[in-house]
């Protein structure tokens, strides 16, 4: 399941391994499968191809205060 391999430097490592303990997961992976799926699904939306309309994306930039 977990072909690829990515750098963490050790004090975020330390805070994810606190994080995995109080919420219960079984492993640091499942952790951050979990979080970095939640992550992709809120930026790329349901269609897995990027905010599903326009407006939406309007509504990110306004929120992120890019355009008023």
């Amino acid at each position: 399941m977990f072909g690829h391999r990515i750098k963490i430097d050790d004090e975020l490592f330390d805070n994810i391994k606190k994080c995995v303990a109080l919420a219960g997961y079984s492993s640091t992976g499942e952790f951050v499968t979990h979080v970095l799926e939640r992550e992709v699904q809120r930026l790329l939306g349901s269609s897995g191809q990027g905010p599903e309309s326009e407006e939406e994306l309007r509504k990110r930039l306004q929120g992120l205060g890019y355009i008023e």
